[in-house]
């Protein structure tokens, strides 16, 4: 027995698309709707209070929408709202959390490791945690870098801007030796050839690809809850605010049967 219905992703913007691009990847059977919540990005901004309620509102609209399973493909959502939105929704809820630290542990040589978020990841904390439940001897950076989703957005990957930025941001990680670096917001992975420019050397991490594991074993663990092989798959996009500043869009979008991009409004209601 199949289950047809889409699986949901949301971000606070553009960046979940580097998630969505390894899901389909891993489970190219399966029809996906993409939630990117661009009217009010940055989240990493936003009190956990804020970040908890856009959630709620964000994955209400998906579950509209008869979706079998949810990921956040946000890091900030996943701190401040993954638990919340697992207790309340009767489908199975993953975030990127998780997959980003066990990534960064199986990259790191000398568990010297950093950690790079928005202020809002960083400060929740739950990185640390989450590496110190693993492994406790872990020496552990972390640090704030607010401007790296306005600069991904802006579609200033390769600006001189960019890499002073980079370079403002990264230069204390590589004086402390750090061996592998989590990219803690799913913005941050369509920076990675520009970080590479600036510190070749820098071991840097993704959740994507664990993410899209983990899904895949649950699909696969969970009888019914797969796609058929007799499945035609489809892609929508749905943004809060389609504008012309969106010029990575395009680009992000290149490979990917995507069926529909659509302008959305979300209502205030809360997901049961």
């Amino acid at each position: 027995m199949a289950d047809p219905r889409p699986i949901g992703v949301f971000d606070s913007g553009l960046g979940g698309l580097t998630v969505l691009t390894e899901l389909v990847r891993a489970l190219p059977a399966e029809s996906y709707i993409y939630l990117g919540d661009t009217a009010r990005l940055p989240y990493g901004a936003k009190s956990s209070r804020t970040i908890q309620r856009y959630s709620q509102e964000v994955a209400a609209r998906l579950l509209e929408q008869n979706i079998k399973l949810l990921v956040i493909a946000c890091n900030t959502a996943s701190a401040h709202a993954e638990s919340l939105l697992r207790s309340e929704l009767a489908i199975p809820v993953l975030g990127v959390i998780q997959p980003g630290v066990d990534a960064l542990l199986a990259a790191s040589l000398h568990n010297r490791v950093g950690v790079i978020g928005t202020r809002s990841t960083i400060k929740s904390g739950v990185y640390e945690q989450r590496i110190r439940a693993r492994k406790p001897e872990a020496q552990i950076f972390s640090k704030a870098c607010p401007l790296f989703v306005p600069l991904v957005e802006e579609g200033w990957i390769e600006k001189r801007i960019t890499q002073l930025v980079i370079e403002e941001y990264l230069s204390e990680m590589v004086r402390e030796e750090v061996d592998a670096v989590a990219l803690g917001c799913t913005h941050y992975p369509l920076l990675k050839k520009a970080i590479h420019n600036v510190y070749p050397a820098l071991r840097l991490v993704d959740s994507s690809e664990e993410i899209a594991r983990q899904a895949a074993s649950l699909l696969a663990s969970t009888p019914g809850l797969a796609a058929g092989t007799n499945s035609r798959p489809q892609v929508r996009i749905e943004l809060t605010d389609l504008t012309e500043q969106m010029n990575d869009l395009e680009r992000l979008l290149s490979g990917l049967p995507v069926s529909s991009v659509e302008e959305i409004q979300l209502s205030a209601a809360a997901p049961h």
